[in-house]
């Protein structure tokens, strides 16, 4: 493993040792645990990941989620590793200079992150807003980034004040080599084994013949069980670096999403051709997030309040699993089979999620949470309607957080089908839909509230279908 620039092995760092405990070791201190669970950011660093046509990006990752030994044989850069005292990074002198730290103790954080942000090699001049400044610069490459006592303006001010990177900069210089290649790596220690199989075909026999192997991608779900509740397995297989899972494959009518696929790719390749997806992922989790989760985490989790699984649903996907002894196709609708359960058996892996090209007609995904991004979601709606000659010919509508999976809501899809996309319709359809789950009282959300949510979404989606249509007559 390099960080900043210096080989350091990792012999001695336990199966379960995060990242952000081992640089800590190492005396790079400036990296932190705030939260523990990968929503502050205090603990940000940067990863060398690949980029377009063999050059390397920086990306950055929460540090106390990712398995130090995910990163056998990659470059880390922390905080430490951006400047010293006697020569600030770019990205630390405009943070002094508009007084963007008071404690300190988030401030290495965001520079990593706003660091990332400042190498993004098609960050240019824009039309400034609130979120965008005219330098290029995204604020929402800090979204998962926290400060108690500085206050945001003079962070946000920080970053739009960044002019670019000079030509000799050696970070940027990094990046026009190739980001390291995934290594196989065997650690066998006090608290477990952590393996990296070099092959698809060695993960599947793992999980074939060790009955406790758990199988870890972006490490953003299981990381907190470990660092919150102390989890530990016999057996940690990384599967997050194999080729087989990290393909994007488009058809004529369909794509295919690698299972390991981080969702900031998906953002990037994906979304111009999936309108769906591109409203659900900007709202799943935070920027640190999304830069290791992935679509095959969150279904494999089968977690009621995943917020992938309602557009999905919507889509009309399909996950196909596959063991040592081959491959099946599941509908998306008959996968779930009770709370965090599904039909994908201990030994099989989701080797692809396939989703189907949506023809032209409303989409929409309503997330209702406590905090308009980075947050755990109380009712998600996801629709995909089809349309023709002002009628409903096909709709699908995926809810999460109102029943003990992710559903269809098929009586609300029949209230839909054959009937005038009007408002009447709409009203009629959204009785029906606001009794759609079981949802429940919890410390989100009451189950008044929840159903009320889903009585909402529908006259939601036909008030901006209409001004769809009014801004392009």
């Amino acid at each position: 493993m390099t960080v900043n620039g210096r080989v350091v092995p990792l012999v001695g760092a336990v199966a379960h040792a995060t990242a952000l405990d081992w640089l800590r070791s190492l005396g790079l201190t400036g990296a932190k645990e705030g939260c523990a669970e990968g929503e502050c950011g205090a603990c940000a660093v940067l990863v060398a990941t690949a980029g377009p046509e063999g050059t390397a990006v920086w990306t950055p990752v929460n540090a106390c989620l990712v398995p130090v030994h995910a990163l056998d044989g990659q470059e880390v850069v922390t905080s430490e590793g951006l400047g010293s005292p006697d020569h600030l990074h770019p990205v630390q002198q405009r943070l002094a200079a508009a007084g963007g730290s008071q404690c300190g103790y988030c401030t290495p954080g965001f520079a990593c992150a706003m660091a990332a942000e400042f190498y993004r090699s098609d960050r240019g001049a824009g039309t400034a807003d609130g979120e965008l400044g005219a330098n290029g610069f995204d604020l929402h490459a800090l979204s998962g980034n926290l400060c108690r006592c500085t206050g945001y303006r003079p962070i946000r001010d920080a970053a739009f004040g960044l002019g670019m990177p000079r030509p000799d900069d050696p970070l940027r210089e990094r990046l026009t080599e190739p980001a390291p290649t995934a290594v196989a790596t065997a650690v066998r220690a006090a608290d477990g084994r952590f393996v990296r199989p070099e092959t698809l075909g060695e993960a599947l026999q793992l999980l074939r013949d060790e009955p406790e192997a758990l199988a870890v991608a972006g490490s953003t779900d299981w990381g907190v069980d470990v660092n919150l509740r102390g989890a530990r397995a016999p057996l940690v297989v990384a599967i997050d670096r194999l080729p087989e899972l990290r393909g994007l494959e488009f058809t004529g009518d369909a794509v295919g999403i690698g299972a390991a696929v981080p969702l900031s790719e998906i953002e990037q390749s994906v979304g111009e051709r999936v309108p769906l997806l591109a409203q659900l992922l900007p709202q799943f989790a935070s920027r640190l997030i999304r830069n290791r989760a992935t679509l095959g985490g969150n279904l494999g989790t089968a977690s009621p309040i995943g917020d992938a699984a309602p557009a999905l649903l919507a889509l009309g996907a399909s996950v196909v699993l596959v063991s040592a002894g081959g491959e099946r196709e599941v509908d998306l609708a008959d996968y779930f089979t009770g709370y965090r359960t599904s039909v994908r058996r201990r030994d099989e892996l989701i080797r692809m999620v396939r989703v189907p090209l949506p023809s032209a007609g409303p989409t929409a995904f309503h997330k209702v949470a406590k905090r308009r991004f980075d947050d755990i979601s109380s009712v998600a709606v996801a629709f995909a309607l089809e349309l023709d000659g002002g009628s409903v010919t096909r709709a699908r509508i995926g809810l999460g957080g109102v029943a003990a999976t992710p559903l269809r809501a098929y009586a609300t899809e029949q209230a839909l089908e054959g009937r005038a996309w009007n408002a009447a319709t709409v009203a009629a359809a959204s009785v029906v839909l606001q009794r759609e789950g079981t949802p429940l009282d919890d410390h989100r959300a009451s189950a008044a509230y929840r159903a009320r949510m889903l009585g909402t979404a529908l006259p939601a989606l036909f008030a901006a279908s209409a001004d769809d249509e009014e801004a392009t007559a």
